[in-house]
Protein backbone atom coordinates (compact mmCIF):
# COMPACT_ATOMS: atom_id res chain seq x y z
CA UNK A 1 0.00 0.00 0.00
CA UNK A 2 1.16 3.81 -1.34
CA UNK A 3 0.39 7.16 -1.07
CA UNK A 4 1.92 9.34 -3.42
CA UNK A 5 2.54 12.92 -2.84
CA UNK A 6 2.07 15.59 -5.48
CA UNK A 7 3.14 18.96 -4.44
CA UNK A 8 5.66 21.59 -3.64
CA UNK A 9 9.11 19.12 -3.88
CA UNK A 10 10.55 20.67 -0.82
CA UNK A 11 7.91 20.47 1.94
CA UNK A 12 7.82 16.68 0.46
CA UNK A 13 10.90 15.70 1.28
CA UNK A 14 9.61 16.84 5.04
CA UNK A 15 6.80 14.33 4.52
CA UNK A 16 8.34 11.78 3.62
CA UNK A 17 10.53 12.37 6.70
CA UNK A 18 7.38 11.91 9.01
CA UNK A 19 5.96 9.16 7.41
CA UNK A 20 9.07 6.88 7.44
CA UNK A 21 9.51 7.94 11.38
CA UNK A 22 5.92 7.25 11.79
CA UNK A 23 4.26 5.00 9.64
CA UNK A 24 7.03 3.07 7.77
CA UNK A 25 4.05 0.45 6.52
CA UNK A 26 2.69 3.32 4.32
CA UNK A 27 5.24 3.68 1.34
CA UNK A 28 6.26 7.07 -0.03
CA UNK A 29 5.67 7.90 -3.48
CA UNK A 30 6.43 11.56 -4.90
CA UNK A 31 5.04 12.22 -8.83
CA UNK A 32 6.11 11.75 -10.96
CA UNK A 33 8.03 8.87 -9.98
CA UNK A 34 4.87 7.01 -8.62
CA UNK A 35 6.33 3.17 -9.27
CA UNK A 36 3.60 0.53 -10.19
CA UNK A 37 0.32 2.55 -10.03
CA UNK A 38 -1.59 -0.26 -8.75
CA UNK A 39 0.04 -0.25 -4.82
CA UNK A 40 -1.20 3.63 -4.86
CA UNK A 41 -4.41 3.94 -2.42
CA UNK A 42 -4.00 7.29 -1.00
CA UNK A 43 -2.93 10.63 -3.17
CA UNK A 44 -1.59 13.74 -1.18
CA UNK A 45 -2.08 16.99 -3.78
CA UNK A 46 -2.94 20.34 -4.45
CA UNK A 47 -3.76 18.75 -7.56
CA UNK A 48 -4.98 15.61 -9.24
CA UNK A 49 -3.21 14.25 -12.07
CA UNK A 50 -5.89 14.41 -15.40
CA UNK A 51 -7.29 11.08 -16.12
CA UNK A 52 -6.91 10.23 -12.34
CA UNK A 53 -9.08 6.91 -12.92
CA UNK A 54 -6.63 5.49 -15.46
CA UNK A 55 -3.74 6.89 -13.89
CA UNK A 56 -4.22 5.50 -10.53
CA UNK A 57 -6.96 2.92 -10.93
CA UNK A 58 -6.85 1.69 -7.47
CA UNK A 59 -6.92 4.96 -5.39
CA UNK A 60 -9.32 5.22 -2.74
CA UNK A 61 -8.65 8.85 -1.20
CA UNK A 62 -7.54 11.92 -2.33
CA UNK A 63 -6.22 13.86 0.46
CA UNK A 64 -6.21 17.71 -0.75
CA UNK A 65 -3.15 19.60 0.88
CA UNK A 66 -5.56 22.77 1.82
CA UNK A 67 -7.93 24.07 3.93
CA UNK A 68 -9.78 24.18 0.83
CA UNK A 69 -10.71 22.57 -2.59
CA UNK A 70 -11.59 25.08 -5.26
CA UNK A 71 -8.07 24.46 -6.80
CA UNK A 72 -9.58 20.74 -7.57
CA UNK A 73 -11.93 20.43 -10.56
CA UNK A 74 -14.24 18.46 -8.65
CA UNK A 75 -16.89 17.27 -11.78
CA UNK A 76 -13.97 16.15 -13.31
CA UNK A 77 -13.07 13.13 -10.28
CA UNK A 78 -15.10 10.01 -10.00
CA UNK A 79 -18.09 10.35 -8.09
CA UNK A 80 -17.08 7.34 -5.81
CA UNK A 81 -13.70 9.44 -4.86
CA UNK A 82 -13.83 10.48 -0.98
CA UNK A 83 -12.15 13.89 -1.34
CA UNK A 84 -10.61 15.10 2.29
CA UNK A 85 -9.13 18.65 2.46
CA UNK A 86 -6.80 19.06 5.27
CA UNK A 87 -7.62 20.51 8.85
CA UNK A 88 -4.53 21.53 9.62
CA UNK A 89 -3.83 23.46 12.91
CA UNK A 90 -1.12 25.55 11.65
CA UNK A 91 -3.31 26.69 8.43
CA UNK A 92 -5.46 28.16 11.19
CA UNK A 93 -3.20 29.78 13.34
CA UNK A 94 -1.67 31.46 9.84
CA UNK A 95 -5.48 32.67 9.19
CA UNK A 96 -5.64 34.30 12.81
CA UNK A 97 -2.32 36.00 12.53
CA UNK A 98 -3.21 37.53 8.92
CA UNK A 99 -6.88 38.57 10.33
CA UNK A 100 -5.29 40.45 12.94
CA UNK A 101 -2.39 41.68 10.68
CA UNK A 102 -5.10 42.92 8.15
CA UNK A 103 -7.62 44.33 10.71
CA UNK A 104 -5.30 45.79 12.90
CA UNK A 105 -3.48 47.65 9.79
CA UNK A 106 -6.97 48.86 8.63
CA UNK A 107 -8.29 49.85 12.33
CA UNK A 108 -5.09 52.13 13.02
CA UNK A 109 -4.86 53.27 9.56
CA UNK A 110 -1.54 51.92 8.48
CA UNK A 111 -2.19 52.19 5.12
CA UNK A 112 -2.32 55.84 4.77
CA UNK A 113 0.51 56.24 6.98
CA UNK A 114 2.52 53.82 5.22
CA UNK A 115 2.27 56.12 2.29
CA UNK A 116 2.67 59.41 4.17
CA UNK A 117 5.76 57.82 5.34
CA UNK A 118 7.16 57.61 1.45
CA UNK A 119 5.82 61.14 1.05
CA UNK A 120 7.67 62.17 4.13
CA UNK A 121 4.33 63.94 5.41
CA UNK A 122 4.45 63.56 9.29
CA UNK A 123 0.87 63.89 10.22
CA UNK A 124 -1.31 61.94 13.35
CA UNK A 125 -5.13 61.13 12.56
CA UNK A 126 -7.72 60.49 14.52
CA UNK A 127 -7.68 57.15 16.35
CA UNK A 128 -11.28 55.55 16.54
CA UNK A 129 -11.50 53.37 19.87
CA UNK A 130 -11.56 49.62 19.35
CA UNK A 131 -14.86 49.36 20.58
CA UNK A 132 -16.60 51.43 18.08
CA UNK A 133 -15.12 49.60 14.85
CA UNK A 134 -17.26 46.99 13.29
CA UNK A 135 -15.37 44.08 12.05
CA UNK A 136 -17.56 41.69 10.25
CA UNK A 137 -16.70 38.58 8.27
CA UNK A 138 -17.99 36.70 5.72
CA UNK A 139 -18.40 32.99 6.15
CA UNK A 140 -18.95 31.42 9.45
CA UNK A 141 -17.01 27.97 9.47
CA UNK A 142 -14.16 26.29 11.58
CA UNK A 143 -10.80 29.08 10.45
CA UNK A 144 -13.68 32.08 10.52
CA UNK A 145 -14.52 31.32 13.98
CA UNK A 146 -10.72 30.86 14.94
CA UNK A 147 -10.50 34.39 13.15
CA UNK A 148 -13.40 35.87 15.14
CA UNK A 149 -12.35 34.35 18.81
CA UNK A 150 -8.64 35.99 17.91
CA UNK A 151 -10.42 39.29 17.08
CA UNK A 152 -12.39 39.31 20.51
CA UNK A 153 -9.89 40.54 22.70
CA UNK A 154 -9.08 43.63 20.91
CA UNK A 155 -12.46 44.96 21.72
CA UNK A 156 -14.15 45.65 17.94
CA UNK A 157 -17.89 45.25 17.61
CA UNK A 158 -17.80 41.62 15.76
CA UNK A 159 -20.65 40.33 13.23
CA UNK A 160 -20.39 37.45 10.61
CA UNK A 161 -22.27 36.43 7.79
CA UNK A 162 -23.06 32.79 6.60
CA UNK A 163 -25.49 31.20 4.52
CA UNK A 164 -27.23 28.70 6.67
CA UNK A 165 -27.78 30.36 10.82
CA UNK A 166 -25.19 30.54 13.28
CA UNK A 167 -24.99 30.94 16.59
CA UNK A 168 -21.36 32.41 18.31
CA UNK A 169 -20.89 33.97 21.93
CA UNK A 170 -20.39 37.91 21.35
CA UNK A 171 -20.80 37.92 17.52
CA UNK A 172 -24.19 38.70 16.26
CA UNK A 173 -24.84 36.60 13.36
CA UNK A 174 -26.76 37.21 9.72
CA UNK A 175 -27.71 34.19 7.58
CA UNK A 176 -29.07 33.99 3.85
CA UNK A 177 -28.92 36.74 1.25
CA UNK A 178 -31.84 38.30 2.78
CA UNK A 179 -29.96 39.56 5.68
CA UNK A 180 -26.64 40.23 3.88
CA UNK A 181 -27.46 44.25 3.72
CA UNK A 182 -27.98 44.46 6.69
CA UNK A 183 -24.34 42.82 7.82
CA UNK A 184 -22.60 44.51 5.31
CA UNK A 185 -24.47 47.82 6.61
CA UNK A 186 -22.93 47.87 10.00
CA UNK A 187 -19.29 46.49 8.96
CA UNK A 188 -16.44 49.30 8.55
CA UNK A 189 -13.70 46.31 7.91
CA UNK A 190 -15.43 43.10 6.36
CA UNK A 191 -12.88 40.45 5.85
CA UNK A 192 -14.20 37.54 2.91
CA UNK A 193 -13.03 33.95 4.34
CA UNK A 194 -15.72 32.07 2.42
CA UNK A 195 -15.13 28.90 0.48
CA UNK A 196 -15.05 29.29 -3.18
CA UNK A 197 -18.13 28.06 -4.94
CA UNK A 198 -20.70 29.34 -7.99
CA UNK A 199 -22.66 30.81 -5.35
CA UNK A 200 -19.87 32.81 -3.78
CA UNK A 201 -17.55 33.11 -7.08
CA UNK A 202 -17.73 37.53 -7.67
CA UNK A 203 -19.44 37.82 -4.26
CA UNK A 204 -17.39 41.13 -3.79
CA UNK A 205 -18.57 42.87 -6.02
CA UNK A 206 -19.70 46.68 -6.70
CA UNK A 207 -23.53 46.00 -5.56
CA UNK A 208 -22.21 43.70 -2.37
CA UNK A 209 -19.61 47.38 -2.08
CA UNK A 210 -22.22 49.66 -2.05
CA UNK A 211 -24.44 48.24 0.90
CA UNK A 212 -21.15 49.04 3.10
CA UNK A 213 -21.05 52.11 5.03
CA UNK A 214 -18.89 55.09 2.90
CA UNK A 215 -15.34 54.65 3.56
CA UNK A 216 -15.41 51.21 4.78
CA UNK A 217 -12.82 48.71 4.35
CA UNK A 218 -12.25 44.85 2.94
CA UNK A 219 -10.24 42.05 3.92
CA UNK A 220 -9.62 39.06 1.17
CA UNK A 221 -7.87 35.62 2.49
CA UNK A 222 -10.67 33.87 0.54
CA UNK A 223 -10.12 33.17 -2.65
CA UNK A 224 -9.49 35.20 -5.78
CA UNK A 225 -12.51 34.68 -7.40
CA UNK A 226 -14.72 35.84 -4.92
CA UNK A 227 -13.42 39.38 -6.22
CA UNK A 228 -14.16 41.27 -9.47
CA UNK A 229 -11.24 43.33 -9.41
CA UNK A 230 -12.54 46.45 -11.26
CA UNK A 231 -15.35 46.82 -9.23
CA UNK A 232 -13.14 47.28 -6.39
CA UNK A 233 -10.46 49.73 -8.09
CA UNK A 234 -14.14 52.03 -8.53
CA UNK A 235 -15.02 51.79 -5.37
CA UNK A 236 -11.02 53.15 -4.11
CA UNK A 237 -11.54 55.74 -6.36
CA UNK A 238 -14.55 57.18 -5.50
CA UNK A 239 -14.48 56.87 -1.91
CA UNK A 240 -17.09 54.26 -1.10
CA UNK A 241 -14.26 52.16 0.23
CA UNK A 242 -11.19 53.74 1.89
CA UNK A 243 -8.41 50.68 1.79
CA UNK A 244 -8.22 46.78 1.05
CA UNK A 245 -6.21 44.01 2.04
CA UNK A 246 -5.69 41.39 -0.46
CA UNK A 247 -3.73 37.76 -0.33
CA UNK A 248 -5.45 36.41 -3.36
CA UNK A 249 -6.32 37.33 -6.73
CA UNK A 250 -8.10 36.03 -9.83
CA UNK A 251 -4.60 34.98 -11.40
CA UNK A 252 -1.63 34.44 -9.24
CA UNK A 253 1.25 35.87 -9.51
CA UNK A 254 -0.04 39.26 -10.72
CA UNK A 255 0.57 40.15 -13.99
CA UNK A 256 4.08 43.20 -13.41
CA UNK A 257 1.24 45.42 -15.25
CA UNK A 258 -1.68 45.19 -12.78
CA UNK A 259 -2.96 48.06 -11.15
CA UNK A 260 -3.08 46.32 -7.44
CA UNK A 261 1.38 46.46 -7.26
CA UNK A 262 1.12 50.23 -6.89
CA UNK A 263 -2.27 51.45 -5.30
CA UNK A 264 -2.06 53.58 -2.55
CA UNK A 265 -4.72 52.36 -1.14
CA UNK A 266 -4.17 48.43 -1.31
CA UNK A 267 -1.94 45.90 0.81
CA UNK A 268 -1.57 43.17 -1.22
CA UNK A 269 0.45 40.08 -0.37
CA UNK A 270 1.33 37.27 -2.32
CA UNK A 271 -1.22 34.47 -0.53
CA UNK A 272 0.43 34.16 2.17
CA UNK A 273 -1.95 34.22 4.75
CA UNK A 274 -1.88 30.50 5.44
CA UNK A 275 0.55 27.74 4.63
CA UNK A 276 0.85 23.71 5.11
CA UNK A 277 3.32 23.10 7.41
CA UNK A 278 3.76 18.88 7.47
CA UNK A 279 4.97 19.28 11.10
CA UNK A 280 1.30 20.46 11.88
CA UNK A 281 -0.31 18.84 9.53
CA UNK A 282 1.07 15.43 9.56
CA UNK A 283 -0.78 13.64 12.23
CA UNK A 284 -4.07 15.49 10.72
CA UNK A 285 -3.33 13.31 7.10
CA UNK A 286 -2.40 9.97 9.17
CA UNK A 287 -5.35 9.95 11.80
CA UNK A 288 -7.48 10.22 8.35
CA UNK A 289 -5.38 7.40 6.65
CA UNK A 290 -5.98 5.29 9.77
CA UNK A 291 -9.99 6.05 10.36
CA UNK A 292 -9.97 5.01 6.80
CA UNK A 293 -8.29 1.80 7.07
CA UNK A 294 -10.60 1.29 10.08
CA UNK A 295 -13.44 2.20 8.02
CA UNK A 296 -14.30 5.05 10.25
CA UNK A 297 -15.45 8.37 8.73
CA UNK A 298 -12.79 11.01 8.12
CA UNK A 299 -12.59 14.37 9.32
CA UNK A 300 -12.66 17.15 6.38
CA UNK A 301 -14.52 15.20 4.09
CA UNK A 302 -15.97 17.03 1.06
CA UNK A 303 -19.21 17.51 0.25
CA UNK A 304 -20.03 17.43 -3.47
CA UNK A 305 -22.81 19.12 -3.58
CA UNK A 306 -21.87 22.37 -1.25
CA UNK A 307 -17.81 22.02 -2.65
CA UNK A 308 -16.67 22.48 1.10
Amino acid sequence: MALLYKADPVRGEQWQRLFAKHAPDIQWRAWPDIGDPRDIRYLAAWQAPDDIETVLPNLKVLFALSAGVDQLDLGRLPATLPVVRLLDPGISQGMCEYASFAVLSLHRDMVRYRQQQTERCWQAHRLVPAQQRRVGVMGLGLQARHILNTLKPFGFALSGWARSEHHIDGVECFAGTGQLPAFLSQCDIVLCVLPLTEQTKGILNRQLFQHLPRGAALVNMGRGGHLVEAHLLEALASGQLSAAVLDVLEQEPAAPDHPFWNHRQIILTPHIAAMTQPESAFGVLLDNIRRHQRGETMLGLVDRERSY
